[in-house]
């Protein structure tokens, strides 16, 4: 076995909480959206520091349902264990609420840590979130509840507890608009433990004020902004999906055969490990005195 080199040593010996807090204390940096471990995979091979799983991207894929709060953390965790264990780079994720009450954010906490990510994010609209109910925000005092709920349930204090308002969100986030709403939250859920601010769709004059008076890293949705430590990239991997599926399917459907170049896959043997497989197999097949053949 060859000896691991002295930056694989300390990957593994650093929690993934470690190294993205390592990125929240570095130069502002973009997350690669992912859904799945082989997107996750695109995302690390890109060279993106870390990865990022949105509840919408997530839900859609894997349950074809909206971002109604329908998909719940069992079904999140599920996804992202197997996620984390893909790849490398930390991965972050959206929690939603992480549970109906404070001992269910508790629970999912927990549950998140123990799945090997680097952190969540959970937001402050009521659910269904994001559908024909005008939903509230929850109070700000309900809210600092669920934060200092997820900080006290992290075993380790690498574990990143990241804290989005959908203060910006109106038309569809149960927001009002308000730059002084959203500062006021962002101190309130600082002061609640919160490692990291996202104001969801904050403009860059807006992110300066917020800035201010928020004392702790703040994150986004968009092109990296002036004031925005980190942009957590998302949707796109499933839209894309969604449109070359739609595209083949419609092909096959009404040509009877597949369009030119539909087999092509960039680094399919690097993206499912599978030089790995083969040498295990491969050993096997000689030490058992099996034959073994070249593959194409």
């Amino acid at each position: 076995m060859h000896p691991m080199t002295a930056s694989l040593r300390l990957l593994f010996m650093t929690t993934p909480g470690a190294r993205f807090r390592e990125l929240l204390a570095g130069e502002p940096f973009l997350t690669g959206d992912c859904y799945s471990a082989l997107t996750a995979r695109v995302v690390q091979d890109i060279g993106f520091p870390a990865a990022y799983m949105g509840g919408h991207s997530t839900g859609m894929m894997h349950h074809a349902i909206p971002d109604y709060g329908v998909f719940t953390p069992t079904e999140m965790i599920e996804v992202a264990s197997r996620v984390a264990e893909a790849i490398d780079i930390p991965l972050v994720v959206d929690a939603d609420e992480a549970g109906e009450h404070v001992a269910s954010v508790h629970r999912s906490i927990q549950r998140y840590e123990r799945a090997g990510l680097a952190g969540v994010h959970i937001e402050d609209e009521v659910d269904p979130k994001h559908s024909p109910w005008d939903s509230p925000l929850l109070p700000i005092p309900d809210m600092q509840a669920r934060i200092e709920a997820a900080v006290k349930a992290r075993r380790s204090d690498d574990f990143v507890i990241m804290v989005r308002t959908n203060e910006f969100q109106v038309a569809n986030g149960g927001g009002t608009g308000s730059l002084e709403e959203a500062i006021r939250r962002g101190v309130a859920y600082a002061e609640a433990g919160a490692d990291a601010y996202i104001p969801t769709f904050a403009t860059e004059e807006q992110l300066g004020e917020i800035a201010a008076e928020v004392k702790i890293p703040l994150g986004g949705y968009q092109a990296l902004l002036p004031g925005l430590q980190f942009s957590l990239f998302t949707g796109y991997g499933v839209l894309a999906a969604v449109r070359a599926h739609y595209e083949t399917a419609r092909h096959v459907f009404e040509h009877g055969v597949l369009p030119e170049g539909v087999w092509s896959m960039p680094n399919k043997e690097w993206l499912t490990r599978q030089g790995v497989y083969d040498d295990v197999i491969r050993r096997w097949a000689e030490r058992t005195g099996r034959p073994v053949r070249t593959l194409p």
